[in-house]
């Protein structure tokens, strides 16, 4: 899990009955070929780790866990990524890593329960050689406060690297929050999450920090543009204080400089808690970007009507993939010899 150069991982979250519906649909039909695809789907769109859930209370989560993990495993485009295996029930979660090949993730543990249960799966799954997810969740309750982030996570390092647990292998969630909900309360969660993740970097060499963005912006659900740029802010500030892991829908992340500027200044301005009324303005500026999603997904295809050296150039200027081979291809067969298409829109 140790990378000497600071990256950010994109952790799938579209394979996860409980975060996503149209995966919950096919594995609760029974359709395991099409849920591959989404698996399939989020490697492509830039996920480097996927997160694998079945908690759902009519589903055989037991059965379902083990039956897709031994599909995607079967896919060497699929099973080239980690897998991050999700649930609360912990015979799912050992079930899901005798099927998993390679290196796999737990997610997650917490002292909730005490100490004696978490050291003791903590054990197993060095016994497996995984890495683990621990949540900043402790005998008292999750940690919401900066300061009780930080004190569970480091009690969590010190009884983990005494039993010889690798420190490398070690991914902190500290506990990403919803902001802007209306409640005083939860107005500096954001703010907590940032300094904490910079403390416990500090404290606990070499670990790891992740954290699940759709909770940040939960307030404004069924306002894509609005919750992908809060995502996009929140990262922002985020990873240079030491987060490097995060569970997103992979291919949903705007680029920060790119998120209109009014929109941006009043992410920030809830995220870093800068005013009172943030979160009243905010709540005021989605409706002006609710349904934009689909005119702009709409104008990005229209670029595939352009001539053949205009959408390659395209395509290379947006880090689009999908279409270079035949594109490439189109091009060859218009060139008179195969080195005018690299000399040209290549």
């Amino acid at each position: 899990m140790t990378n000497p150069t600071p990256i950010f991982v994109n952790v799938g979250e579209r394979t996860n009955v409980t975060g996503s519906a149209k995966f919950k649909k096919l594995v609760m039909a029974g359709d395991y070929t099409a849920a591959v695809e989404v698996a399939r789907e989020q490697v492509e769109a830039g996920a480097q780790v996927i997160d694998v859930n079945m908690d759902e209370g009519l589903l055989d989560a037991h059965h379902a866990m083990t039956t897709f993990l031994k599909l995607i495993q079967a896919e060497p485009d699929i099973a080239r990524v980690p897998v991050m295996v999700d649930s609360s029930k912990w015979d799912v979660i050992e079930a899901g890593l005798k099927c998993v090949s390679g290196k796999p993730i737990v997610n997650s543990i917490s002292m909730k329960e005490g100490e004696a249960q978490f050291l003791a799966q903590a054990r197993k799954c060095m016994a497996y050689g995984a890495a683990v997810v621990v949540m900043a969740f402790d005998e008292v309750g999750q940690a919401d406060t900066k300061d009780r982030k930080v004190e569970i996570c480091e009690r969590a390092y010190k009884l983990l690297t005494g039993i010889g647990f690798p420190p490398e292998d070690i991914i902190f969630d500290p506990n990403v929050f919803a902001v802007a909900t209306g409640i005083e309360e939860h107005d500096n969660y954001a703010v907590d999450f940032i300094e904490a993740c910079r403390e416990i970097k500090a404290r606990c060499p070499h670990v790891h920090i992740s954290g699940g963005l759709s909770n940040l912006s939960f307030s404004f659900r069924g306002n894509e543009p609005v919750r992908r740029a809060m995502h996009s802010v929140f990262l922002y500030h985020a990873i240079p204080a030491g987060m490097d892991m995060g569970i997103v829908n992979a291919g949903q992340l705007d680029v920060y400089d790119a998120i209109d500027p009014e929109l941006r200044t009043a992410c920030e301005d809830v995220i870093l808690n800068r005013d009172p009324q943030a979160g009243e303005r905010l709540v005021a500026l989605a409706e002006r970007f609710r349904g934009t999603d689909a005119v702009a997904e709409k104008a990005a295809q229209e670029w595939r009507g352009f001539e053949v050296r205009k959408r390659l150039e395209y395509a290379l200027v947006k880090g689009i993939d999908a279409y270079v081979v035949e594109d490439t291809e189109e091009m060859r067969l218009a060139m008179d010899r195969p080195i005018e298409v690299i000399e040209g829109p290549l």
